[in-house]
């Protein structure tokens, strides 16, 4: 399976296996019932294939018997579901500027399909497609449920019902009972109209105003810079047809976010032994502890620019048990101590506004 196709991150099939376990159906049941293989569901994963993702959610459809399934799904999203992107969105600033992030950088999270807001005089359409049209109706409520979930939560407060549209029948005649109707009601806010041409939410354009309270805006700009980074690595893979140190540089950077990028759980995520996967490295010209430097590097300068780390937070966010093993291995990278850099960089940076306020003057 190469890089090249559809991925789903491990962060945001959580939300699937959780719903699936209060139905009382165990992982490797699920895996089975979908023909996926029960190591790719494992807490270490990074990422699977998208249709093993849109089979999963199928499967568990069906074994739950919970003809809503996919909206109980969207109900246990949380921001840490959108991986990377998701810290972007707790740093906008407004609604809108987190649906316009979510446009941009949602193919983090998933290749499910793509989000695109549209600003059209007094009201705002929010427009999903799917890359799975031919799945069932659960991927498509999954979704917005999340979405849902997600803009109550960043506004700190239910958010308006919105006019929903949905491509799916809703589950033909189902909606002939009033309680299937109301569960819609109850989780999105509103009953969609079903069978339309594509599916969007469609609301007071005054809502993208709607302030997000306790955003850290300060991060807003590093948090980007990092996931432009990742959109980089993601292009990189697909140019490359999936090259072996490609896939493992993203998989580090993704269990580092989680907390564990050990050779183990990568090689896991591949789905290749960890000795297979050291030889691949070796013909490659590289090396796992390489791959493991370059992208610690690489994200401790990101975090360093951001003012609000410390250096102890850093470290942490890098897989280091110490701040002083941080420090020497910074040292060793950049020929400097990281409190070091992080000044010279903030010294650098004044200067460039200082030299900029004087050319606009």
């Amino acid at each position: 399976m190469t890089s090249t196709e559809g991925r789903v991150a491990g962060a945001y099939l959580l939300p699937l296996l959780e719903a699936a376990g209060a139905h009382g159906i165990p992982a490797d049941t699920l895996a089975q019932a979908a023909g996926v293989a029960p190591h790719k569901l494992e807490a270490c994963a990074a990422s699977l294939a998208a249709r093993d993702y849109v089979r999963l959610l199928d499967a568990a459809a069906r074994l739950a018997g919970d003809a809503h399934f996919g909206l109980h799904v969207g109900q246990r999203v949380r921001m840490g579901t959108y991986s990377a992107y998701g810290l972007i969105l707790l740093s906008c600033s407004n609604v809108g500027q987190a649906l316009e992030q979510t446009a941009r950088y949602e193919r983090l999270a998933h290749d499910l399909g793509r989000s695109t807001l549209q600003r059209d005089g007094a009201v705002a359409h929010y427009r999903w497609a799917s890359n799975y049209p031919g799945a069932s109706r659960h991927l498509v409520d999954s979704v917005f449920a999340g979405v849902k979930v997600s803009g109550d939560w960043l506004a700190g407060m239910p958010l308006p019902p919105a006019r929903l549209a949905f491509t799916h029948d809703g589950g033909g005649d189902l909606l002939r009972h009033a309680a299937h109707r109301d569960e819609y009601v109850r989780v999105l806010g509103s009953l969609p109209a079903f069978g339309a041409d594509a599916n969007t939410a469609t609301f007071d354009a005054q809502l993208l105003d709607w302030p997000v309270p306790n955003a850290d805006v300060s991060l807003y700009p590093v948090l980007c810079q990092h996931a432009e980074q990742l959109l980089a690595q993601r292009q990189a893979e697909t140019d490359t047809g999936g090259a072996i140190d490609a896939q493992v540089h993203a998989a580090i950077v993704g269990g580092l976010r989680q907390g564990s990028a050990r050779l183990a759980t990568v090689a896991a995520a591949l789905a290749v032994t960890p000795r297979t996967l050291q030889r691949k490295l070796a013909d490659a010209g590289t090396s796992f502890q390489a791959l493991l430097d370059q992208a610690r590097y690489g994200l401790a300068r990101d975090y360093l620019r951001a003012p609000d780390l410390s250096l102890v937070d850093i470290a942490f966010l890098l897989g280091y048990q110490e701040q002083s093993a941080f420090n020497h291995a910074f040292r060793t990278w950049s020929g400097t101590n990281p409190g070091a850099w992080r000044l010279r960089e903030m010294q650098e940076r004044r200067l460039e506004r200082q030299l900029d306020r004087q050319q606009a003057v």
